[in-house]
């Protein structure tokens, strides 16, 4: 038995940044890597592991995609995401890398230090973090360094809490990460790409890497042979909390539920619906598939902000249960019976 350890490496990155992207052509261009995939779905339905599998056999084999769909894998690291690695360590012919998804709410630090248990410790290491972040809505103001003007724009906005998790969050993957994939370069104006570099630069630490990218388009052999042995730098990727001198981690200030709405008489209106839906709410992220009258397919849908993209990704199997489910992500003070209605239409 080989007494090398397995690297793992960790994608983490805000809502919608493009992390299924990424590991989609990282698993489209494994070249022979026996790559197994942890996704930590936020929320009920695994929109992100079936639009994985739904990459072919060959890339994306069923028994190497395992979802932990119970909640954050940064709060459940005991519950599920041990015994999950011991799994998959133990199987007679085990992965030669492991890539985790977090959810995008979920802190990278807690799930790093569990490569510290006893049971997974001496087998498994973190080859590296990486954080994926948005350029767009980064050049758009989100998450700027300067917080006097993030405080102004929130005290102009009425629909604002007052404190701003979300932002700590965004710092925290920054702080942990090996890597900061710099995605979606290619909506960027003159000039943005070189703002949000230099913006980055002033958050990350010294050393981490910065790679701009179309589409999460990267060569994998980047992405993966980081050999940054993670779990052993702690003292270096602090949380948030820690370096205010707390140990905290409360996901109260997020809200996340799912509008089943059955058959859709109508793409065209479902997708007008979903837009005003998020132009009149506090919605973060909208995700899901739906059951389009006529059609033989599934129809993906995934909003970011004001951001919607969708496409028929591929045929229902006689094996899935029809229908339309939507998940809906956004901060506690959302109005979910106006978001429900809203989408009903």
């Amino acid at each position: 038995m080989s007494t090398e350890k397995i690297p793992a490496t960790v994608i983490t990155g805000f809502l919608g940044a493009g992390k299924t992207t990424l590991i989609r052509n990282m698993l489209e261009n494994a070249r022979g890597r026996r790559i197994a995939l942890i996704i930590n779905e936020f929320g009920d339905v695994g929109v992100d592991g079936e639009i994985l599998k739904g990459c072919g056999d060959d890339v994306c084999r069923e028994e190497d995609v395992i979802e932990l769909a119970n909640g954050c894998i940064c709060c459940k690291v005991a519950d599920d995401f041990v015994p999950t690695m011991k799994k998959l360590l133990d199987r007679p012919n085990p992965p030669t890398h492991i890539v985790i998804e977090t959810s995008g709410l979920a802190l990278p630090q807690p799930l790093v230090r569990a490569f510290n248990w006893p049971e997974i410790r001496s087998r498994v290491t973190v080859d590296g973090v990486i954080t994926v972040v948005d350029s767009k809505a980064l050049a758009e103001g989100r998450f700027a360094d300067d917080e006097a003007a993030v405080q102004a724009q929130r005290e102009a906005d009425p629909n604002l809490e007052h404190e701003n998790p979300i932002e700590e969050l965004f710092e925290d993957q920054l702080n942990c990460a090996d890597m900061v994939i710099i995605n979606k370069i290619d909506l960027l104006r003159d000039g943005e790409q070189e703002q949000v570099t230099s913006e980055l630069k002033s958050l990350v630490r010294g050393g981490t890497r910065l790679v701009p990218t179309r589409h999460g388009a990267i060569d994998i052999a980047a992405l993966l042979g980081v050999n940054a042995s993670a779990e052993d730098d702690m003292a270096n990727r602090l949380s948030h909390h820690e370096i205010e001198g707390e140990e905290q981690h409360d996901h109260d200030d997020f809200v996340t539920f799912i509008v089943s709405l059955g058959e859709v008489a109508d793409k065209a209106a479902l997708l007008k619906r979903i837009e005003a839906t998020i132009a009149a709410h506090d919605i973060l992220r909208l995700k899901g598939f739906a059951d389009v009258k006529g059609s033989p397919a599934r129809l993906l849908v995934q909003a970011v902000g004001p951001r919607l993209n969708s496409y028929f990704d591929r045929p229902w199997k006689p094996s899935d249960r029809r229908g339309t489910q939507l998940v809906v992500i956004g901060e506690r003070h959302m109005d979910r019976a106006a978001i429900e209605a809203t989408l009903r239409g």
